[in-house]
């Protein structure tokens, strides 16, 4: 019984750790394609207001692909966070303090998570016969985020990884494992 055990914990370790590993490899290769919009997933908004660096790095790429021509529209979604603010109003005073005209930018401030912001970013894109879209977050974060828009009925889904590290991001690499079998399970 303890070997059947032993062989079975490793066999999932293993299945872990090749996830984990496509994942990283799948997120760090990304390589954003002219787009309808920049889609930016929202992070921690400090209690002064002002951004994490995460959240920041995030904003920094998608300002570096709107002004590259990549996407003529920045949709910042995220929730209210426990720090008492709303991360898409925060980006979206962050990209107009950067030159970013008002009309290019979309606000979601009910994207709680990955999936309510795919679901709403997807509703837009509906309403506005958006068709493609690059996805900017962290680099683990990219392929479940792709794979969401993509069950949403975004019909190409392009991603750029923030320029941001931190060692967390070993662990969120490995949340996103199940993360990612779960999207993939029961999405669509």
């Amino acid at each position: 019984m303890r070997r059947l055990l032993l062989r079975w914990l490793g066999g999932l370790l293993l299945a872990v750790l090749l996830g984990a590993g496509g994942i990283a490899w799948t997120g760090l290769t990304a390589r954003p394609q002219p787009a309808d919009c920049l889609v930016v997933l929202g992070n921690t908004v400090n209690p002064d207001g002002t951004l994490s660096p995460r959240l920041r790095a995030r904003l920094a790429e998608a300002l570096r692909l709107y002004r590259a021509g990549l996407s003529p529209r920045i949709f910042v979604s995220g929730g209210l966070g426990r720090e008492g603010h709303y991360e898409g109003t925060a980006m979206r005073r962050y990209l107009l303090s950067r030159g970013v005209p008002a009309k290019v930018i979309l606000v979601d401030n009910a994207g709680n998570n990955t999936e309510a912001t795919a679901r709403n970013f997807a509703t837009l894109a509906r309403a506005r016969h958006l068709r493609s879209a690059v996805v900017v977050s962290q680099f683990f974060h990219l392929p479940r985020t792709q794979l969401l828009l993509r069950r949403q009925g975004v019909a190409t889904v392009s991603a750029s990884a923030a320029d941001y590290w931190e060692l967390r991001d070993a662990y969120a690499l490995l949340r996103e494992v199940p993360a990612y079998a779960k999207a993939w399970h029961f999405s669509g």
